[in-house]
């Protein structure tokens, strides 16, 4: 089971139908909807601030969620997948997005609705990504507008894959 943690009086809340692998670790003032998954060795800390997090997320192996205390949160809407490894430090992901494996999100950033964040990349403190973006490099600069009917197919499919590949474990 994974290890689930309360902080500063903070449980973890959780919706339906979420998977949590055996070694995710999820502590403090985290509140995450319907159909997510945490997969191993994931790490969501919510103990110096607030993190939310919407329906059908899946956050994958080796990524780390944390804020500032007293100074940044993380807000991550619906069909959100965090990649690989990636690191997300007190930013808001906006619905139907797509943060590739690797990919470092800082603080007060904010990711548009239908966009991707390129495998590997770094996203600097406050910077605004557009809806139906693609950002890829170090420091993550704008690529391209993409077709947001495109992404949106794309990044539901993964989503709805994560669904899947976390019913396998239950």
């Amino acid at each position: 089971m994974a290890l689930i943690k309360s902080v500063r009086g903070f449980d973890p809340k959780f919706g339906q139908n979420c998977y949590f692998s055996e070694n995710a670790t999820i502590v403090g003032d985290v509140v995450m909807g319907d159909d997510c998954s945490v997969w191993f060795n994931a790490v969501i800390r919510g103990d110096v601030n607030s993190i939310r997090i919407g329906n059908k997320v899946n956050i994958q192996d080796g990524a780390v969620l944390h804020t500032l205390y007293q100074k940044s949160v993380i807000l991550i809407g619906d069909n959100v997948t965090i990649g690989h490894n990636v690191v997300i430090h007190g930013a808001e992901i906006k619905s139907n997005v797509l943060i590739g494996m690797g990919a470092i999100v800082m603080d007060q950033v904010v990711v548009g609705e239908n966009s991707i964040v390129a495998a590997g990349s770094v996203v600097l403190e406050g910077t605004i990504i557009e809806e139906g973006s693609i950002y890829a490099g170090a420091p993550a600069k704008f690529i391209k507008k993409i077709d947001v009917r495109h992404s949106q197919e794309m990044i539901q499919k993964i989503a709805n894959n994560y669904l899947m590949y976390a019913s396998w474990y239950k």
